[in-house]
This record gives C-alpha cells, sequence and structure tokens, in this order.
C-alpha cells in the first residue's frame, strides 16, 4: 500500500529536489525501513495515520538494529523529507515528524594530510606503468581543485580549460562550478592527455570523460579509494585517509593560509556556509598546536 507513496517522494527528490541517484536511493531506503517496521509491528498505517509516537517506536527499532547515532540521524531526516513532501502533496495534513528527535551528533574532525604528507602520497605512484601517470593527474587535480571522487570520475575533457586555468565541475544536484587549476595539475593532465590517454580507445559514451581505465571506460569511484589505500600504504602513512581526505586537505590548508571562507565555499561547491564552516574548527585546532608548539606560555 505504500507503494504509490514512494513513487511520488522518489519523483519529487529527482525532479523538484534535484538529487543525485544515490541520495535518492539513499531516502528511499530509509521509506524501506519504515514499511518494514510497519509491517513486523502489524501497524500497517497510511502517512496520514503515522504518530509521532509511531515514529518514535520507529527510532527506537533502528537503535537496536545497532546502526550508528550518523545513521539514524540521516534516517530521521530522510523521514522528515518524506512527511515534507506529503504536505505539499495534501497527502497529510499533520507532520508527525516536528517533534522526532535526532540523536545529538559530535562533530568528529576528519584526518588533515600535510602538504608534505600529500607529496609524499603522490611520489609513491610508478610512472613507469601507463595507469602511473593517469593516477598522478588524478590525485594531483584531486589536491589542487579540492574535488569530490564522484566529480573527478565524472570530469569531462570539454570542461578543461587549461589555457586559461580553470576546470568547469559538474557538483551535487548537478551544479556547474568553475575551479581555479593549479600548473602541477594542468600539466600532469595534459601529459596524461596527451601522451598516455591517446593510447586507449574509449567505449561508446565515454569519449569525452578524462580519466578513463584500461578498457576505455570511466573509472568508478571504488577504484579511486584503492588507489589511494595502496598509495597511503607504501607511504607508511598511519592517518585514516580517503579520497575525501584530499578535499579536506584542500579546504584546510585555504583556511589555514587566510583564505576567505566564502571563496572557500564557491570552489568546493558547498550550498550553504555553515558546510564550509567546519574548516574555521580544524583551523582553530591547528592555531592551538601552533601555540602549544610555540608559545613559551604553553610549553
Amino acid at each position: 500500500m505504500w507503494e504509490p507513496y514512494k513513487k511520488g517522494f522518489k519523483a519529487y527528490l529527482q525532479l523538484e529536489k534535484s538529487l543525485s541517484d544515490n541520495s535518492v536511493q539513499a531516502y528511499l531506503r530509509d521509506m524501506e525501513h519504515l514499511t518494514v517496521f510497519l509491517q513486523e509491528t502489524d501497524a500497517m498505517k497510511t502517512p496520514a495515520e503515522i504518530t509521532l509516537k509511531d515514529l518514535q517506536q520507529f527510532i527506537k527499532y533502528i537503535a537496536q538494529l545497532s546502526m550508528s547515532d550518523t545513521s539514524q540521524a540521516r534516517m530521521i531526516s530522510g523521514i522528515k523529507a518524506f512527511y515534507k513532501y506529503c504536505q505539499l502533496e495534501e497527502i497529510t495534513t499533520k507532520d508527525p515528524t516536528t517533534l522526532l528527535e535526532s540523536p545529538k551528533l559530535k562533530r568528529a574532525l576528519p584526518d588533515v594530510l600535510s602538504f608534505e604528507e600529500i607529496e609524499n602520497i603522490i611520489s609513491q605512484i610508478d610512472l613507469s606503468k601507463p595507469e602511473g601517470g593517469r593516477n598522478k593527474a588524478i590525485l594531483e587535480t584531486m589536491y589542487s581543485c579540492g574535488l569530490r571522487v564522484s566529480e573527478a570520475v565524472n570530469l569531462r575533457i570539454s570542461q578543461l580549460y587549461l589555457d586559461l586555468g580553470f576546470i568547469r565541475v559538474t557538483g551535487k544536484g548537478d551544479k556547474e562550478r568553475l575551479i581555479p587549476i593549479g600548473s602541477s595539475a594542468v600539466k600532469y593532465i595534459n601529459i596524461y592527455k596527451n601522451q598516455i590517454r591517446v593510447h586507449t580507445a574509449p567505449v561508446k559514451g565515454s569519449e569525452d570523460v578524462l580519466f578513463l581505465n584500461n578498457r576505455g571506460s570511466k573509472l568508478s569511484r571504488v577504484m579511486i579509494f584503492y588507489i589511494i589505500k595502496d598509495l597511503v600504504q607504501k607511504a607508511g602513512i598511519k592517518k585514516t585517509v580517503s579520497p575525501h581526505t584530499f578535499r579536506h586537505s584542500f579546504a584546510t590548508h585555504l583556511v589555514e593560509g587566510g583564505a576567505d571562507l566564502r571563496a572557500v565555499q564557491e570552489m568546493l561547491g558547498h550550498a550553504s556556509i555553515t558546510t564550509t564552516e567546519i574548516y574555521t574548527h580544524l583551523d582553530r585546532e591547528f592555531l592551538r598546536k601552533t601555540l602549544e608548539l610555540f608559545h613559551p606560555a604553553f610549553k
């Protein structure tokens, strides 16, 4: 009985909210958890019949599934989005999620790499192999431009304006932004594009994709994780490093260097400045460490 609601919600997320396929699937999984709960508790109600008490019982139920606070909070936010849709479509007149509380989350500050550590990781790449030149171009670009992993694998040749020192990136919600690109990244993109990529025949539909695998297809996001994991191990770095660490490090280094937060927001493609403000917390941590190292009163 919930299928029509889920279908309508999916269309709302895709068309009105312009969310990516991954985000839409995540929201639909949240709804799946809710309907499974309703079935298991023999309380198969319509969205309009569900009360705050039902949803509080649901929160207890997902907590027993050993879900982390972050997963629970994300699921609650998915259900709140569903009820927003229900009110817009007049499926419900009341919103039972108004007083629904999420677990209080501690904002864990991610590991950040120093410029030397990034250099160390990139220097582990074996440039004698064709994929070495490609991987160097990828990591140089990710650090130079603060790209999300999905933005790096989807980067197209037609989005490069290397002679002007810019690339055009398609971010979350298909929003485009122009990002300045450093000379080192430009150099290695050109080497890869002109000397290595020319030896790989792109499959149909991947002709314009910049970074190709050895079969001529677009690289998967998982592949970038594997590449980085291998290099971090070789570099002997003990931090938790993922493709996102390069983005975090890009932003942290900018803020530490005194960059304007609005400019950093623009380059990262954050919809809200509050998302970018995490880097001011990282910056404060950096200032504290600096004081502890160099200020006599802190010794």
